[in-house]
């Protein structure tokens, strides 16, 4: 499991599950495999699910798609502020507020799904350039502490417990 490479203090507990779901212990790798794994598997998905919801309440695919780029985009900032030694604590986010200003229902699958590789791409980059060093730097996110690296894991750990989600609830 990834969180046998952690430390304890490089992470919330609460982000166990995504670490343990990511696939690579090579964050880069994993980034990069989740790139064409993540397109080819929204791609593939039928036009009629792409606004489908399993129930009242629940986020439609296009809903979901979109919060695993938000998500990256967070967790990227964190990664860039603790990796630039920003001691400033980050705050969290309200995931549901974030959906609901989405506007997604405006949007193609198309549209989200381009938008995700131009999001991974950056994120991508971003981490090709931290030093072994810089992996281990820890700051403090929604008041606990987290690393570089445990961020990294968690992008991708993240986007692969919601596909799983899709596959076993929408598809």
């Amino acid at each position: 499991m990834i969180t046998e490479l952690l430390h304890s203090n490089e992470y919330n507990s609460y982000y166990t599950n995504y670490i343990n779901t990511t696939t690579d212990k090579d964050i880069l790798k994993g980034l990069n495999a989740n790139l064409v794994s993540v397109v080819g598997f929204y791609n593939k998905i039928p036009k009629d699910k792409h606004n489908y919801a399993y129930a009242e309440g629940k986020w439609t695919i296009k809903d979901i798609l979109l919060h695993i780029i938000d998500t990256e985009r967070i967790f990227a900032y964190r990664a860039l502020r603790v990796a630039r030694k920003d001691k400033t604590p980050l705050s969290g986010f309200d995931q549901d507020d974030y959906v609901i200003e989405s506007n997604t229902s405006t949007r193609t699958l198309a549209s989200i799904i381009e938008e995700f590789e131009t999001v991974r791409k950056a994120t991508i980059i971003l981490f090709e350039n931290f030093s072994a060093t810089t992996l281990l730097d820890v700051g403090v996110a929604s008041g606990s502490n987290i690393s570089v690296r445990a961020l990294g894991y968690i992008i991708t750990g993240h986007e692969n417990h919601h596909n799983r989600i899709i596959k076993e609830r929408y598809l």
